[in-house]
C-alpha cells in the first residue's frame, strides 16, 4: 500500500485530514505515529472545523517543518528553506484544487451550518480523500528534494 493510500485509510477510519497526512510521515520524521496524530488533531476541518487552511495541507506543512524546520540551535537558513518548501506545497496544491481553503474546497459550504448538506452530498467521502492523497504525494516529493 502506498503512503497516500495509507493516509486515505486513516481518514476513512475516523482520523481527520490533518492527522491522516502527518501520521503517515511519522517514521520518516523520527516521531511516533501517536504523537503525530495528537499534534495534528486540532488542525482538522481547517483548524477545529473553522474551515481555514485545509487540514490535509496543514498536516503536510507540519511534516515539512519537522523535517526541515529551524530548531533552537539552528540558523535562519533552515526557517527560510522550510518557507520555500511550504510555498511550493501550497502552490502545487492550489494548482490541483484552485484553493487551499477548506470552505472553498467544500464548495463554499459551512461545515457547521451546512453539515446536513455536506453529508447529503457526500463531500467528506468524495472530495476529502483526494485532498489527503494529493497533500501526501506533494509532501513525499518535497521531502525527497
Amino acid at each position: 500500500m502506498t503512503r497516500s493510500e495509507t493516509a486515505q485509510q486513516y481518514f476513512k477510519s475516523g482520523f481527520n485530514c490533518s492527522q491522516s497526512v502527518l501520521g503517515v510521515f511519522a517514521h520518516d520524521l523520527g516521531i511516533s505515529k501517536d504523537s503525530c496524530l495528537k499534534i495534528a488533531c486540532g488542525f482538522g476541518g481547517g483548524i477545529a472545523r473553522q474551515q481555514h487552511i485545509c487540514g490535509a495541507v496543514t498536516g503536510a506543512v507540519m511534516a515539512l517543518g519537522l523535517k526541515f524546520g529551524k530548531g533552537s540551535n539552528d540558523d535562519d537558513a533552515k526557517k527560510l528553506f522550510t518557507y520555500e518548501k511550504t510555498q511550493v506545497l501550497l502552490e502545487e496544491f492550489r494548482q490541483k484544487h484552485k484553493s487551499v481553503n477548506c470552505r472553498e474546497l467544500l464548495q463554499g459550504l459551512d461545515m457547521i451550518k451546512d453539515s446536513e448538506k455536506i453529508k447529503e452530498l457526500g463531500l467528506f467521502q468524495s472530495l476529502c480523500p483526494g485532498y489527503v492523497k494529493d497533500a501526501v504525494e506533494i509532501t513525499e516529493k518535497l521531502l525527497k528534494d
